[in-house]
C-alpha cells in the first residue's frame, strides 16, 4: 500500500471527512482490519484564510508547499490539497515535491466525463467560483462548461462556508439556502452541481435533490484510495 500525504486544516471539519472516507474505503476493499497509511500535515487555517482575503496568494502558496515538502520527507508517495480552493496554488505545491500532487479538479472532471456532463454548475468559494484556477482547468482539459450562480448567491454561498461550515454549524435555512441555488444552476443550464468546497458535503447530499450532486469530497477521497492501492 502506498502512503497518503494529506494537506488539511482548511477547515478542520472537512479534513475530519477525509480521514474517514480514506479509511474506510480502504477497509471495504481490503477487508479485515485494514486502514489507509496517511501522514498528515494540518494547518491553522486562521493564517490561511487572512492570505486569502488579503490576496496573498504566493505566501499561500508558500506555507502548503513547505507542509508538502515535509510529508515527502515523512515518506508520502503522493500529496492531496484537502481543499478546493487552495488548489489556485497547486502549482506551486506541484513544484515544491517529486511526489505526484492527487488534483481534486481533474479528479472531478474524470466522473463527470465519465457520467458524459458537458455543462456543470459550480458551487464553492468565491475564490473558487470567481477565479479561474477551477473553471479554465475543467474547460480547457475536459471541455467541461462551468456555471457558476449570481452574484448575491455566491456572498449567500461564500458565507455559510466560512461563517458556519468551517465552525461545524449545519442549518436547516442554509441548506433551503443552497438546495434553492441549485435548482437555479439546474434552471441556467447545469447538467449536474460540483459541491466545489470540501465542506458543503456536510450540509447538502444527493438524497436533498434530484439534481445530479458530484461531491468533491468524496470524489477526492476515491482518487487517494485508487492510489494508495495501485499497484504502479
Amino acid at each position: 500500500m502506498k502512503k497518503l500525504g494529506l494537506l488539511g486544516g482548511m477547515s478542520w471539519e472537512s479534513t475530519v471527512v477525509y480521514y474517514q472516507l480514506i479509511n474506510e474505503g480502504v477497509n471495504q476493499r481490503l477487508g479485515g482490519l485494514h486502514s489507509a497509511e496517511m501522514i498528515l500535515y494540518s494547518v491553522d487555517f486562521e493564517v490561511v484564510e487572512k492570505l486569502q482575503s488579503a490576496g496573498e496568494w504566493e505566501e499561500a502558496g508558500q506555507l502548503l508547499a513547505c507542509a508538502a515538502k515535509g510529508v515527502e520527507q515523512a515518506g508520502a508517495e503522493c500529496v492531496l490539497i484537502c481543499t478546493n480552493t487552495m488548489h489556485n496554488v497547486a502549482g506551486q505545491v506541484e513544484a515544491s515535491v517529486e511526489i505526484p500532487l492527487l488534483h481534486i479538479a481533474d479528479a472531478t472532471a474524470e466522473k463527470l466525463v465519465e457520467n458524459q456532463i458537458k455543462t456543470v454548475g459550480l458551487l464553492g468559494t468565491a475564490f473558487t467560483m470567481e477565479q479561474d484556477f477551477y473553471r479554465q482547468r475543467m474547460l480547457e482539459k475536459y471541455g467541461i462548461a462551468v456555471l457558476v450562480p449570481q452574484k448575491t448567491d455566491r456572498e449567500i454561498v461564500h458565507s455559510i462556508i466560512y461563517k458556519e461550515l468551517c465552525k461545524g454549524k449545519v442549518l436547516d435555512s442554509s441548506r433551503k439556502e443552497y438546495l434553492r441555488i441549485i435548482q437555479s444552476l439546474s434552471d441556467m443550464g447545469a447538467e449536474a452541481v460540483i459541491l466545489g468546497c470540501t465542506e458543503i458535503g456536510l450540509l447538502v447530499s444527493q438524497d436533498d435533490t434530484g439534481i445530479p450532486l458530484f461531491d468533491t469530497t468524496r470524489i477526492h477521497a476515491d482518487k487517494a484510495i485508487d492510489f494508495a492501492l495501485s499497484e504502479s
